[in-house]
């Protein structure tokens, strides 16, 4: 693969992307859950469960931020060249409770030829906000 080798290309199915993503394994064993995944855009879910827990018995912020993190992956990296993170910024907005489902969806700001700037929400069922990260990715 060279650096502007696409990691998906267009005609990649859901279930390619899904399965290509399963590679992301410190997301997909913290519970993540890839939902849809194109150019610019991800959505992810995950199950809060005990293991999400910090010492005070609330939600850890790394298991929200992993999930944000999981669905920019997505939303960066399919149809483009690999791109990594440069920077987060993350607002947590209020605290979920176990046994909650988040959703995290990713829109592209702005795809460039180098750079890419990313809107993550990370949401529950009902719609009730948690938390939103913004990012800045350069690709490879």
């Amino acid at each position: 693969m060279t650096d502007e080798t696409p990691i998906l290309m267009e005609r990649a199915t859901q279930e390619e992307i899904a399965a290509y993503f399963t590679n992301d394994r410190f997301a997909t064993d913290a519970g993540c859950v890839l939902l849809k995944g194109d150019k610019g855009y991800g959505l992810a879910k995950l199950d809060l469960e005990e293991r999400h827990l910090n010492a005070n018995g609330s939600v850890m912020g790394g298991a929200i931020m992993t999930l944000a993190d999981f669905a920019l992956a997505v939303a960066c990296n399919v149809q483009q060249p690999p791109t990594v993170g440069v920077q987060n910024s993350v607002q947590f907005i209020a605290g979920p409770k176990p046994g909650t489902t988040i959703y995290a969806e990713c829109k592209a700001t702005k795809m460039g030829r180098r750079m890419g700037f990313y809107t993550v929400e990370v949401r529950d069922e009902a719609g009730k906000l948690y938390a939103i990260m913004e990012s800045t990715c350069c690709r490879a």
